[in-house]
């Protein structure tokens, strides 16, 4: 849910138009969203995520129908591209590096997108960290495309939306978080994340908001 600490910014339709604005669909694959999936083995409960990944599909939906480009960005992990530095920050907490770096493993049914699901027309950007930029070629497409604002959606808010966000804001976008479009497995962290973002980052709004606009286009 919306912090309520936060008000969402009223939008202006030429912020979302189609020659300018992207719609970014984060990290929404079987580890982390299924039940089947790594971390829902792990004991995690997706049905937190449901309403969220809901919101999702109306949006990728409408932003298709309006010819908002759509890009779905996944993890995708593999031995070669590992982090020494992360592994070595799970192994100081206690934690079995190996384990944690099970999730989304290339080649593994962990990385496929799930309950929401690219089409042929959209762009699809695998990652090996936390932020869509790191190391991807999303920032070279999206000034490709003219595309100077991210809509952006996805799991987890706090983590890789969140890294996402920042580091779009970095690189001088403009960013529109859609908040009921995001979620956590702890209601306390996607609060605070949409604070955060809010205060130095982003905009904030929902599903409403954003396919209201994409009608009219």
């Amino acid at each position: 849910m919306v912090s309520n600490a936060v008000a969402l910014t009223p939008l202006k339709p030429d912020w979302l138009s189609a020659e300018r604005a992207a719609l970014c669909v984060i990290d929404v694959q079987q580890d982390f969203a299924s039940p089947d999936g790594l971390l829902g083995q792990y004991g995690l409960d997706m049905t937190r995520l449901t309403p969220a990944i809901e919101k999702m599909n109306v949006l990728v939906q409408q932003a298709r129908r309006a010819g908002v480009p759509v890009v779905f960005v996944g993890l995708q992990t593999a031995p070669e591209t590992d982090s020494a530095a992360w592994s070595e920050w799970m192994a100081r907490q206690g934690k079995d590096p190996e384990a944690e770096q099970a999730i989304c493993r290339k080649g593994t049914p962990g990385e496929a997108f799930y309950a929401c699901l690219p089409a042929a027309s959209d762009k699809i950007v695998m990652k090996t960290r936390y932020s869509a930029f790191w190391q991807t070629d999303l920032n070279d497409w999206l000034q490709t495309q003219g595309i100077d604002t991210l809509v952006v959606t996805g799991i987890t808010t706090e983590c890789c939306v969140e890294s996402t966000v920042r580091d779009a804001f970095h690189h001088d976008y403009q960013v529109l978080v859609v908040s009921d479009a995001c979620g956590a497995y702890e209601d306390d962290l996607h609060s605070a994340s949409l604070r955060a973002m809010a205060l130095s980052f982003a905009l904030l709004t929902d599903t409403q908001s954003v396919t209201a606009i994409w009608e009219t286009q």
